[in-house]
C-alpha cells in the first residue's frame, strides 16, 4: 500500500479546500492515487449535499451576460443559503458562468439543461462539475431558480447583486443599453411603451380620473381633455419611454433612446427571491421623445 505522507494530504486540501482529516482518508482509500481520492471526495460531497436539498435558499445573486453587437443576452438567478456565500468569488464566478454559456450556448429551457453544459471558464468542466466543487468546500446548498435568454442585441445591468435587468433593443450599443438598464433597475416601469401597458390598469385610471374631475364639477365638454393632460403623469410613472431619465430628469429616456439611434423592445426586470417569472415587457416600443 502506498505510502500516504502529509505532502500528499496538504496538496488535495490545498487543491479540494476540504478538510485535513477527509483529504487523509479519502487518499488512504485510493492508495495513494491523487484523481481518485479528489474523486472520491466529489462524490461523497454530492451525497451529501443530495440530503440538504430542503434548505432555505434566500440568498443568492442576479447574473447576466449581454451583447448589442454579438445579439444576445440571458439573466439567471442563483441562490444560496447565506449572505457570505452570495458574496464569494468562486459563487460570483458560478453566476456569471451560467449566464454566460445560457447567452452564447444551445440556450436551455430548464435548469437541468444549462447544469449539464460546459463551463465557460473551468476548461473540461461541466456547469454542474463546477457548482459541485464549490458546493463541497463551502457545504451550502446553490439553487438555480430562474433562467431566461434573449437571441436579439441586448444591454444588462445587476445592482447590489440583487436587482437584474435584460433589455432587448434595437441598434445602440452596449453603453447606452446598460444606461438604460440601470435606469429600470432604479424606477421600476411596468411596461416598455404605452402599447405594452396593461389595458385594463389604463382603463382603470382613465376612469378613476374621469370620476374625480366629476367630484370637481367640470363640465362633460373639457373633462376628456383633462383626463389626457393627467394621463401624461400616469405614463411617465409607468412606462419606461415616458419616464423621466434617471440621469438626466429633462428628457425622457425615450428621447436618450432615440438620440442614441436605439428602439426598445422589451426588458425582464428581477428582484431576488421575488414569486413568479419577474417583470417582462415584451411588445415593440420605439423610442421617441416628449
Amino acid at each position: 500500500m502506498a505510502e500516504i505522507t502529509a505532502a500528499m494530504v496538504k496538496q488535495l486540501r490545498d487543491e479540494t479546500q476540504l478538510p485535513m482529516m477527509e483529504c487523509k482518508k479519502a487518499l488512504g482509500a485510493s492508495g495513494g492515487d491523487m484523481e481518485a481520492a479528489k474523486q472520491a471526495l466529489r462524490e461523497a460531497g454530492k451525497k451529501f449535499m443530495g440530503k440538504r436539498q430542503d434548505r432555505s435558499t434566500d440568498e443568492g445573486r442576479i447574473g447576466v451576460y449581454a451583447s448589442v453587437a454579438d445579439s444576445v443576452g440571458a439573466i439567471v438567478e442563483l441562490q444560496c443559503e447565506s449572505a457570505p456565500v452570495a458574496a464569494n468569488d468562486e459563487f460570483i464566478q458560478l453566476a456569471n458562468d451560467l449566464a454566460r454559456q445560457l447567452a452564447t450556448g444551445p440556450g436551455a429551457s430548464t435548469p437541468e439543461e444549462l447544469w449539464a453544459q460546459r463551463s465557460p471558464s473551468r476548461s473540461g468542466m461541466t456547469l454542474e462539475q463546477q457548482r459541485d466543487e464549490i458546493q463541497n468546500k463551502i457545504r451550502e446548498v446553490f439553487r438555480l431558480a430562474r433562467l431566461e435568454r434573449f437571441d436579439a442585441p441586448c444591454g444588462a445591468f445587476v445592482h447590489m447583486a440583487k436587482i437584474g435587468v435584460l433589455l432587448e433593443v434595437v441598434g445602440g450599443d452596449d453603453a447606452l443599453a446598460k444606461e438604460v438598464c440601470l435606469h429600470i433597475a432604479a424606477m421600476n416601469p411596468q411596461a416598455a411603451s404605452k402599447a405594452d401597458l396593461d389595458p385594463q390598469l389604463v382603463e382603470k385610471e382613465r376612469a378613476t380620473l374621469a370620476e374625480a374631475a366629476r367630484k370637481e364639477g367640470k363640465p362633460d365638454n373639457i373633462i376628456e381633455k383633462m383626463i389626457e393632460g393627467r394621463m401624461r403623469n400616469f405614463y411617465a410613472e409607468h412606462v419606461l419611454t415616458e419616464q423621466p431619465f434617471v440621469k438626466d430628469e429633462k428628457q425622457t429616456v425615450g428621447a436618450v433612446s432615440a438620440a442614441g439611434g436605439m428602439q426598445l423592445v422589451r426588458f425582464i426586470r428581477w428582484q431576488l427571491g421575488e414569486s413568479g417569472s419577474g417583470n417582462e415587457s415584451s411588445a415593440a416600443a420605439a423610442a421617441t421623445a416628449s
